[in-house]
């Protein structure tokens, strides 16, 4: 039977299991949009009013599920809108399929309106880019799409499909479901190298990270660090991998890592690394971005085992004992399964550790009327062990990564590559995703102007997202960088912003504003009862730039400096 090419394209989406595509229509693909409406009205299409909005959503979508989040926009500027949010996915290895409308092909290399060669464009953003330009070879593409998206370290790829190729005809049967192929499990003798280095750590340190995590890799991860009582680590942004109730969880290495758990790292005699890169963020040593510093280069001085499902990130820049190719869930089934060992010093060291952990995570002062670390401490009582937090990029970031909590596995959010206007779209998308769960959106006054039309597409498609906005009036991470490097010199980083409360009442969402800590309580409850979106602005003093140190800090250290 003869199908368009847009309801192949359709059926093969849905064949797959695609149950949302985000998007901002665009002309070059409106009959793809018909299909899926006619053809599997079960997919539910979200209309975004930014390509980078759904592209994050996308993205989002890929890191809480595991499958690919589905995003269709137009040819350029359409495309050109969503790089950002292709960046995001690679760089936070979060599988996604970017499906680019093109222009006609009997306009290809003629400067045609809005044409551009978009497989140039992604290139580098991306694990594959293709344009399709045989209808009868949709099924091909997008079964290696899914394929490329879910394999190895996940990734985002771009499908380019001209506006005829969409109309035209063809006959060819389906495919069937994309099931992503593997990385082996850990040969026995590997297994038996890592618990013979083991046996002889006296400071052990397990750090685990990377994406497409599963409850039954994370349950097994923690019954080795349990059992062999071993310190766990998460990288930058997956807090919720580990559950930080458990003894064995010791903190988070990153940006804004706090500076004694990084001593005690230096000091560690053995580190496996688990299904992450050791890449700049993660290897900071001190200071903001001081990458590649917190072991030797090119050979650590601890032994060391790292462990991925990327060929490409072994022994890449350290040099290290044993870097082994495996499935995480394999090797994590591995380890569990493994007969416990034991050292005596490592109580000792493992406690130290936890110790640190409790210090940093223990409320201390924040300047102004509002009490920052106490309305994380609330939440984390008041919220369900599920909810789903989500942030942006900003110094604003600092207080929920520091003493806001994660007990279950994909409940955190938050771009490793630094995008900013990231967390709103992506907590519709986990609102979407997940109705039922609380969805908490931690956001800076820049970041959410940065995508803050996305919150009519919320109240639009009943996203019901509780929006915490850290107004401070100025891009405060930018003005850190400011006191250190230009002695206190601001250069367009103070913002004049607008009324937050009104505009957000004006997009039909719950507004409430805060300006004391007592006020937080009842306003949130009043937020999470409205029964829409609502946006909570706090009125944050710019004393309280960081979790760490205040604007006075940042000046008072320079001034010591001379």
């Amino acid at each position: 039977m003869k199908r368009k090419g847009s309801e192949i394209l359709a059926d093969e989406l849905a064949l797959n299991g695609t149950d949302i595509v985000y998007h901002v229509p665009g002309e070059s693909f409106l009959c793809a949009l018909d299909a899926l409406a006619v053809r599997h009205p079960g997919i539910r299409a979200v209309g975004c009013r930014h390509e980078n909005g759904a592209a994050q959503m996308a993205e989002a979508y890929g890191k809480l599920t595991g499958r690919p989040g589905v995003a269709f926009v137009t040819r350029s500027p359409g495309a050109t809108n969503a790089v950002n949010g292709v960046h995001t996915a690679y760089q936070d290895s979060s599988p996604m399929i970017l499906i680019v409308g093109q222009v006609k092909r009997a306009l290809m290399e003629r400067e045609a309106f809005m044409s551009y060669d978009f497989r140039t464009m992604f290139a580098p953003t991306a694990k594959w880019v293709a344009q399709i330009d045989d209808a009868a070879r949709i099924p091909e593409f997008v079964q290696r799409a899914y394929q490329t998206a879910m394999t190895g370290r996940m990734g985002p790829v771009v499908l380019v499909v001209p506006e005829d190729v969409l109309e035209e005809e063809a006959s060819v049967p389906s495919g069937k479901r994309s099931v992503p192929a593997h990385a082996g499990t850990p040969a026995a003798e590997d297994v038996e190298t890592i618990f013979s280095l083991l046996a002889q750590a006296e400071r052990p340190l397990l750090i685990v990270g990377g994406s497409g995590w599963t409850e039954a890799a994370r349950d097994d991860i923690q019954v080795f660090a349990a059992a062999s009582n071993v310190p766990v680590v998460t990288t930058f942004r997956r807090r919720d991998i580990i559950d930080h109730r458990l003894p064995c969880y010791v903190g988070e290495i990153g940006i804004g890592s706090n500076p004694a758990l990084l001593a005690h790292i230096r000091d560690a005699d053995f580190v496996i690394m688990c299904n992450d890169a050791l890449s700049d963020v993660n290897t900071i040593g001190a200071g903001y971005m001081e990458g590649f510093t917190l072991f030797s280069i090119p050979v650590p001085k601890q032994k060391f085992v790292h462990v991925t499902n990327n060929f490409a990130e072994l022994n890449r820049v350290f040099q290290v004992d044993l870097a082994l190719l495996a499935d995480n869930g394999a090797f994590c089934r591995a380890l569990a399964a493994h007969a416990p060992v034991a050292h005596a010093a490592r109580d000792g060291w493992t406690a130290k550790l936890r110790e640190t952990f409790e210090a940093e995570t223990r409320p201390g002062p924040c300047p102004g009327s509002i009490d920052l670390p106490q309305v994380m401490k609330w939440l984390r009582e008041r919220l369900p062990e599920d909810a789903i937090v989500t942030n942006g990029v900003g110094a604003y970031a600092t207080w929920s990564q520091r003493y806001f909590a994660h007990y279950r596995l994909h409940t955190q959010l938050g771009p490793i590559s630094g995008s900013m206007g990231y967390s709103l779209p992506a907590a519709i998308s986990a609102k979407l995703v997940h109705p039922e769960r609380v969805v908490v959106d931690f956001v800076g006054d820049g970041c959410f102007q940065m995508s803050s039309e996305e919150l009519i597409t919320a109240v639009q498609y009943g996203a019901n997202v509780i929006v915490v906005l850290f107004n401070n009036n100025m891009y405060g991470t930018i003005r850190i960088h400011e006191e250190n490097r230009l002695e206190g010199r601001v250069n367009g980083t103070q913002l004049v912003n607008p009324d937050f409360y009104a505009l957000a009442k004006a997009y039909g969402a719950h507004a409430e504003r805060v300006t004391t800590t007592e006020e937080f309580a009842p306003a949130f409850e009043r937020a999470l009862a409205a029964g829409r979106p609502a946006l909570i602005e706090l009125t944050v003093d710019q004393e309280a730039i960081h979790s760490r140190y205040s604007l006075t800090d940042l000046r008072n250290r320079r001034k010591a400096k001379g």
